[in-house]
C-alpha cells in the first residue's frame, strides 16, 4: 500500500476516535450509563421536570443517526479490503455483527417509548458493542497499516 493511502487512513482513524470520545461523553451527559436514567430520559420524570420522548422527536434524531453509523461503518469496513482480512471469516462477523449493533442502537428508544422498557437494556449494550466494534476495526486496520 502507498504511503499516501496510509496517512489518509491513518488521519481517518484518528478522527473516528475524537468521533468515538464525544460519543460518549454526550451520551453520558444527555442520558447517563444506568438503565433508570436511560428509562428517565425516554419516558420522562415528573419529579426532576424531564418530559418524555415522543416517536416524532426519537424519529429526528434516527434519521441523521442512521446515515453516520452506515457512513462511519462502511467506510471503515471498506479500508478492510486494503489488509490481508479481506478473505477471512471474521471479516463476514464483523460486518454482521456491526451492522445489527447499529441497528439496535439506533432504534432501540423508539421500543422504549412505545412500553417495552426492556429496550433500555438493549440501547445500552448496543450502545457500547457498537463502540467497541468501531474501535476493534480501528485497531485491526491501523496493526494492519502499520506492520506493511
Amino acid at each position: 500500500m502507498q504511503k499516501v493511502y496510509k496517512l489518509s487512513i491513518f488521519y481517518y482513524l484518528i478522527f473516528t476516535m475524537l468521533l468515538i470520545v464525544s460519543a460518549i461523553m454526550i451520551f453520558e451527559h444527555k442520558i447517563g450509563f444506568s438503565f433508570s436514567s436511560v428509562l428517565e430520559y425516554y419516558i420522562g420524570n415528573e419529579e426532576k421536570f424531564i418530559s418524555p420522548q415522543t416517536s416524532m422527536g426519537i424519529l429526528k434524531i434516527v434519521l441523521p443517526h442512521i446515515f453516520v453509523f452506515g457512513l462511519i461503518s462502511m467506510v471503515l469496513l471498506h479500508f478492510i479490503v486494503f489488509t490481508k482480512l479481506r478473505y477471512k471469516k471474521i471479516t463476514i462477523y464483523l460486518i454482521y455483527a456491526t451492522f445489527i449493533t447499529a441497528i439496535l442502537e439506533i432504534f432501540a428508544p423508539l421500543f422504549i417509548v412505545n412500553g417495552f422498557e426492556l429496550f433500555a437494556y438493549i440501547k445500552l449494550l448496543s450502545f457500547f458493542m457498537f463502540l467497541c466494534f468501531i474501535v476493534y476495526i480501528s485497531w485491526l486496520i491501523f496493526y494492519s497499516i502499520t506492520q506493511e
